[in-house]
């Protein structure tokens, strides 16, 4: 008898509670919060920055040795462009939502 008292709430009480709070760790977890986001709209503005200045390097030393040939993405080619395009719109729909 006392065993049927402790599995009957256990059945009914213990077992969907545990599965509710996986399922709301679950669920939570899957989410992007605005911290997080923030982050990563700070980390791609950080990214511009440093393209621009890698793209002034690169200018520099090209002014000084004509045979200097950058061997990463160009910012005057259209391939190289148009990702960044897109995030920026990206940010833009975001920004203008809020």
């Amino acid at each position: 008898m006392s065993e049927e008292l402790i599995l009957v709430p256990m059945v009914f009480l213990g077992l969907p509670w545990i599965i509710m709070h996986y399922i709301t760790k679950w669920k939570t977890a899957a989410t992007i919060t605005n911290d997080d986001e923030t982050l990563l709209e700070e980390l791609y503005n950080l990214a511009k920055r440093l393209d621009e200045r890698m793209d002034t390097v690169e200018r520099l030393v090209a002014s000084d040795n004509p045979e200097f040939k950058p061997a990463r993405l160009r910012h005057d080619l259209e391939v190289d462009n148009e990702p960044l395009r897109e995030l920026d719109r990206l940010l833009a729909d975001k920004g203008a939502r809020k």
